[in-house]
């Protein structure tokens, strides 16, 4: 069996991000026969599957590795902690594409499952997130992705969450200020020899970490109305990298907390399991 591919492909035009919870009343058979549906659906290049451990407990699946995120102890700051029973990723080069795919999920999954969160998203200025910034720099490439982002089963696990930027306080700071709260000058991408300790780009510099922190990330700008963000993915072969990261940005490691906390914030955060293609239950 092999991964879903859209994990190791660049990210698309646009995107939908759907959670799932399994409705109040589903009996096992009725959760089985709606997971099947999707899984028969699920091409791993436009329709992307996770799944989470309150449905691997639902079916008895045995997936070594999977849990929730229930929070980041000694953290400095609110990392929510928003556990579902799948996620989906819906990519596509127009946007009416999505409209169909999330018709059709929804039509296999309604029985048993219900909607808890759908997120559009979109390629920005050829890869950057809304305050600017180019997003994933150090994102491993070709083979060294694969390594990092698939397990020898095909597998892979995923870390998601939903940021919301406040662009009031982000344009409210000067360049410089912006600069070293991210660790990169605008301009140019270049890293900046003075970042302060709080600097995004310090906190997560991923082998500064001991085992080191690699994953592959996946992440895309999101808009609703007026507000928008992040939404960040991060594929890996176990949770091990994001937490120990995670714990470093919230300052539970060592008490300093990112400066990307000063203008974003997340909403959710949640652990999924995304199987090889051809697995089912």
């Amino acid at each position: 069996m092999s991964y879903q591919p859209a994990i190791l492909q660049a990210i698309p035009a646009h995107a939908s991000y759907l959670t799932w919870t399994i409705r109040s009343g589903a009996d096992r058979t009725s959760v089985q026969q709606s997971l099947h549906a999707l899984l028969a659906l699920t091409d791993g290049d436009r329709i992307v599957t996770g799944i989470g451990a309150a449905l691997a407990k639902v079916l008895d699946l045995s997936v070594s590795g999977l849990q929730e995120f229930t929070g980041i102890a000694g953290s400095q700051v609110s990392i929510p902690a928003t556990p579902a029973a799948l996620w989906i990723w819906l990519r596509a080069e127009e946007r009416g594409e999505l409209v169909h795919q999330q018709l059709r999920i929804a039509e296999v999954l309604t029985p048993a499952f219900e909607l808890q969160y759908q997120t559009g998203a979109f390629r920005y200025a050829e890869g950057r997130d809304l305050s600017g910034y180019e997003d994933g720099t150090e994102n491993p490439q070709d083979d060294e992705a694969l390594a990092v982002a698939v397990t020898e089963a095909g597998g892979s696990f995923v870390a998601v969450q939903q940021w919301q930027h406040d662009f009031a306080a982000l344009a409210a700071m000067a360049q410089p200020a912006k600069d070293h709260a991210i660790g990169r000058r605008l301009s140019d991408n270049e890293e900046l020899e003075d970042a302060p300790e709080s600097a995004h780009v310090k906190r997560t510099a991923q082998e500064d970490f001991e085992p080191p922190a690699f994953m592959l990330r996946r992440s895309m700008p999101w808009s609703e109305g007026m507000h928008g963000g992040l939404y960040f993915v991060a594929f890996a072969r176990s949770y091990q990298a994001f937490e120990a990261q995670l714990r470093r940005m919230s300052g539970a490691e060592d008490g300093v907390t990112d400066a990307l906390f000063r203008f974003s914030q997340p909403q959710t955060t949640a652990y999924f399991w995304c199987p090889p293609l051809g697995w089912t239950v």
